[in-house]
C-alpha cells in the first residue's frame, strides 16, 4: 500500500486519471494545522531550555507564545459559544491552562494547549481530506462525450461537455473510453468494466437494450448509448451526494467523554465562582478566597479526566497500527468497540478481487491441460482480466498464437499449431451463474469450458467466524454481483445474510436501514462503490492494498496489510481500551473528589493540590499506555 502521507491516485487501468493533494499540501492550507504546528514547535523548543536551566524569562516567553499560537482559536470559539449560551470545554481548558501559568505551572498549561490544538488540527485535516476525495471522484466521469445528431445526410458527431447531455441524446463510446452518462445501449456489443460502480470483478457484456453507467470503462467494441439520466442524477453524482451527506452525519458523533465534559465544565465554572464568592460574602479576605478558588479550579479541572480517555485510545491506535490497522482517530477507536454487526463487501474484500481459474471441464477427447494451454496461447496478448487469469493458470512456456484477433463483446481467436482456436465467454451474464464460463472451440468444435471465479482470501472464513462470535447480529454480505455468486461466497465463508446486485446507493441504504434500527454497523469494503456505505456505517473499514482513493479517505480505519483477521482483533482491542478508560475515569474521579473535598472543608496547600492533580494525571496516563503491550493485541 502507498504511504498514508502520499495520496492514492484514482486509476484507469494503469493510467492515473486523478490524484488528490497529499496530506502535507492539505495540511498546509488549513489554519488549524498551521497554528497547531507552531504551538508544538514552540513547546518543543521551550521544554529542553527549561530542563537545561536556561534563564526562566526565555522559556517562559516561548511557553506563552505557545499559549497564544495554540489557544487563541479555541478561546475565540469558546467565547463565541458563550454568546450562544453554551460552555465549550476548550474554553475551560484555556482557563485551566492560564490558571496553571498563574501559579507557576506553565509547562502543564502549555502541554494542555498543545494536546487540544493538535486534536483540533487532526479533525480539520481528516474532514478536508474527505472533501478532497469526494471532489476527485467526479474525475471518474469524463468531461466530454461524442454526441450523435441525426441529419438528412446521415449522422453528425460532435464533442460536447457531458454536463450538457440531455435525456434522449445519443452518444458514441469508442473502445477504451469512459462512458459519458447513464444510458441504454441502442447499438453495438462490447464488454464494460463496471468494477468502480458495482464491484464486479470482471467486465460484463453489454449490447442492445442493456444499461450502462457513467464513468465505467468500455472494452474493445464501439457502443451507441441513449442517455436516460441527466449528469446531475447519474450514479457517480449520487455517490458523491451520499458520501457528503453520510460524512456530515458522522462528523456530529462525539466521544462519550466529550459529552460528559460539557456538563462537567459548566459545573466546575459555577462551583469555582461559588468557592470564591461565598467566603467573601461571609467576610473572608479577598486574597485567601481567590487562592482557594484557584486551587479549586486546578484540582477540579478535567485534565485527568481528559487524559483518562486519550492515552488508552491513542495506545490502542498505536498497537493497531503496529499490527496493520490504521485507525484514523480516537473517536473511531472508541466507536469500533461498539460494533454489533459486521458487513462485508465481496470483491476485493472477502475475495482477492481478480478472477482465477477454478476448473477446466473437457467435453470430448481433449485433455483439460491441453484445453487450458490452447486457450492461454490465444489469450497471451489479451489485456482482458479473464485472459490474464487463464495465462497465469497455464504457467510459463506458452507460445503465442498466430493471427490473434479480438472479438468485441465475445472473446478472442487465433491459430495454435495449425488449429483455429476461439475462446468465447458464455452468454450467461444475465443469469445467476456462479463464476464466469469461458468456452474453448478448436476448429469449430466446442472442446471444453474454463470456469473462473474470484478466489476467496485464505483467511475469509476464519474472519467471518470470529466476527460472528464477537457481535450480537449475523454477519452480512453486500455485493453488486449476482445472487448465485454471492450465495456461493456466503456458503464458503459461513455468512447467512446476503444482499446481492446492489448499486452504491443500495449498499448505503441497506447500511442506513440497519443503523436506523439501532444497530452499530461496521462495513468492510474497498471500492468507490463502497464509499457511501462506508460513510453511512458507524465504522467504515477498507482494505488498504487495493482500496480506491475515495474508500481510503472515507473509511474510518484501513487494513494496511490486507489481513482480514485484523478486523475482529481491532474490535476486541477497542473494547479493551474502553475498559481502561472506565478504570481511568474512576481513578481520576477519586483523586478529584478527595482533593476538592479537602479544599472545601480545610485548607489544601497549593503545592499539594498541584502534586495531587499532576499525580492523578500521570497515573491515568501510564495506565492507558499499558495497551501498547504486544499482549493487548489478540
Amino acid at each position: 500500500m502507498t504511504s498514508t502521507l502520499t495520496p492514492t491516485p484514482i486509476r484507469d487501468g494503469g493510467r492515473v486519471i486523478a490524484r488528490p493533494p497529499s496530506l502535507f499540501v492539505t495540511g498546509a492550507r488549513l489554519p488549524e494545522v498551521r497554528w497547531a504546528a507552531l504551538a508544538l514547535l514552540l513547546f518543543l523548543v521551550a521544554w529542553p531550555l527549561q530542563l537545561t536551566g536556561t534563564p526562566a524569562p526565555l522559556w517562559w516567553t516561548l511557553y506563552l507564545a505557545c499559549y497564544v499560537a495554540g489557544g487563541w482559536e479555541p478561546a475565540w470559539a469558546g467565547i463565541t459559544a458563550l454568546r450562544e449560551k453554551t460552555l465549550d470545554v476548550d474554553l475551560l481548558m484555556i482557563v485551566a491552562a492560564i490558571a496553571a501559568a498563574a501559579i507557576g505551572q506553565v509547562f502543564d498549561g502549555a502541554l494542555l494547549i498543545v494536546i487540544f490544538a493538535t486534536s483540533g488540527a487532526l479533525e480539520a485535516l481528516i474532514t478536508q481530506r474527505t472533501a478532497d476525495s469526494v471532489s476527485s471522484l467526479l474525475s471518474l466521469a469524463p468531461e466530454r462525450a461524442t454526441r450523435i445528431t441525426p441529419t438528412a445526410h446521415g449522422e453528425d458527431l460532435a464533442e460536447v461537455e457531458t454536463a450538457e447531455l440531455q435525456v434522449g441524446d445519443l452518444i458514441l463510446v469508442r473502445p477504451g473510453e469512459r462512458i459519458g452518462g447513464d444510458g441504454i445501449v441502442v447499438a453495438g456489443l462490447s464488454e464494460v468494466d463496471q468494477a468502480a460502480m458495482t464491484g464486479e470483478s470482471v467486465p460484463v457484456r453489454r449490447g442492445e437494450g442493456d444499461e450502462v453507467l457513467s464513468g465505467t470503462v468500455n472494452g474493445t467494441g464501439a457502443l451507441t448509448v441513449r442517455i436516460i439520466r441527466p449528469a446531475s442524477e447519474s450514479v457517480i453524482a449520487r455517490v458523491v451526494t451520499l458520501v457528503e451527506e453520510a460524512s456530515e452525519t458522522k462528523s456530529t458523533r462525539q466521544l462519550f467523554i466529550e459529552k460528559v465534559e460539557q456538563r462537567y465544565s459548566l459545573g466546575v465554572v459555577v462551583a469555582t465562582l461559588l468557592v470564591f464568592s461565598v467566603p467573601l460574602a461571609f467576610g473572608e479576605a479577598f486574597q485567601p478566597a481567590l487562592l482557594r478558588a484557584i486551587t479549586f479550579m486546578i484540582v477540579a479541572s478535567p485534565c485527568a479526566v481528559v487524559l483518562s480517555t486519550m492515552p488508552p485510545l491513542l495506545a490502542a491506535i498505536a498497537n493497531a497500527g503496529r499490527n496493520g490497522v490504521l485507525v484514523k482517530s480516537a473517536t473511531v477507536m472508541e466507536q469500533m468497540g461498539r460494533t454489533e454487526l459486521i458487513a462485508f463487501d465481496k470483491t476485493g474484500t472477502l475475495t482477492e478481487g481478480a478472477p482465477a481459474v477454478r476448473d477446466v471441464r473437457a467435453r470430448g477427447q481433449w485433455r483439460p491441460a491441453r484445453i487450458l494451454e490452447a486457450a492461454a496461447a490465444v489469450e497471451l496478448h489479451s489485456e482482458h482480466p479473464l485472459g490474464r487469469a487463464i495465462v497465469r493458470s497455464a504457467g510459463a512456456g506458452i507460445t503465442a498464437a498466430d493471427r490473434f484477433r479480438a472479438l468485441p463483446g465475445r472473446g478472442v481467436t487465433g491459430v495454435v499449431d495449425g488449429h483455429a482456436v476461439e475462446v468465447l465467454q458464455a452468454d450467461a451474464e444475465d443469469t445467476d451463474t456462479i463464476g464466469t464460463v469461458v468456452t474453448v472451440t478448436i476448429d469449430g468444435e466446442a472442446v471444453g469450458d474454463i470456469i473462473l471465479d474470484d478466489a476467496l482470501r485464505p483467511d475469509a472464513a476464519d474472519t467471518v467466524a470470529r466476527a460472528r462470535d464477537i457481535t450480537s447480529h449475523p454477519v452480512h454480505l453486500l455485493t453488486g454481483d449476482n445472487g448465485a455468486t454471492a450465495n456461493d461466497v456466503a456458503a464458503r465463508t459461513g455468512i447467512t445474510e446476503v444482499h446481492a446486485r446492489l448499486l452504491p446507493a443500495d449498499k448505503a441504504a441497506t447500511v442506513q436501514r440497519l443503523e436506523n434500527d439501532g444497530v452499530n454497523v461496521m462495513l468492510v469494503g474497498d471500492g468507490v462503490n463502497d464509499a457511501p456505505a462506508l460513510a453511512s456505517a458507524s465504522t467504515g473499514v477498507t482494505m488498504g492494498r487495493h482500496g480506491s482513493d475515495l474508500a481510503l479517505d472515507t473509511a474510518d480505519a484501513i487494513v494496511i496489510r490486507d489481513e482480514l483477521t485484523a478486523i475482529p482483533a481491532a474490535v476486541e482491542l477497542s473494547r479493551r481500551a474502553h475498559r481502561y478508560v472506565v478504570a481511568n475515569l474512576i481513578i481520576a474521579a477519586t483523586f478529584i473528589t478527595v482533593l476538592v473535598v479537602w479544599d472545601l472543608i480545610a485548607t489544601l496547600p497549593l503545592p499539594l493540590a498541584v502534586a495531587g492533580h499532576e499525580g492523578s494525571t500521570v497515573i491515568v496516563a501510564l495506565n492507558g499506555l499499558r495497551l501498547l503491550r504486544k499482549s493487548a493485541w489478540r
